[in-house]
């Protein structure tokens, strides 16, 4: 048989007893990280909730987040979601960050604001394992999510570099 004729399949279905045993190692995973920095769902939540009202009180990104979020019920349990899944490992969000954040007017200079709000409400709300492990993990997501709408807006950036939207030129008025 000729490769064009040959056809390739594959399941990735398990049989029931693998995903019992995923979901028994995924809960022991999930329970280590617990016990190893204290977090759990009401740090997470208050961690969001504290975060998130710094956010809509900033000058610099609050506005970006007031034109695109009418209803913060639902955004911020959708980022409990995230930051459980993120920070213990439990696989309860299922969204895409990235697609979000691609056309959004933002740059290095929002990111690092983004950074220094949660790095501060991480210390001012958790204990210091626990605000150690978020922060290592807010960094890692802010440069990515910088990376990904630097590349949307047709720019590469190289080690060490940083993504700034083009400003326009200035002009004087009369």
């Amino acid at each position: 048989m000729t490769a064009p004729d040959r056809t390739v399949a594959f399941r990735i279905d398990r049989p029931a007893p693998d995903r019992a045993e995923a979901a028994a190692r995924r809960a022991e995973a999930v329970q280590r990280i617990r016990d190893e920095t204290g977090i759990d769902e009401a740090l997470i939540d208050a961690l969001v909730e504290g975060f998130y009202a710094r956010v809509r009180e900033d000058d610099f990104i609050g506005p970006v987040f007031a034109e695109r979020i009418e209803d913060w019920g639902p955004h911020l349990e959708q980022m409990k979601l995230f930051w459980s899944s993120v920070a213990l490992s439990t696989g309860v969000y299922q969204g895409r960050p990235m697609p979000k954040h691609l056309p959004l007017p933002i740059d290095a200079r929002h990111f690092d604001r983004w950074l220094q709000i949660f790095e501060a409400t991480a210390h001012d709300l958790c204990p210091p394992v626990a605000a150690d492990h978020f922060i290592v993990r807010a960094r890692r997501i802010a440069e990515s999510l910088e990376l990904g709408v630097a590349n949307a807006n047709g720019v590469l950036v190289g080690p060490g570099e940083r993504y700034r939207r083009p400003e326009p030129a200035w002009t004087p008025t009369d």
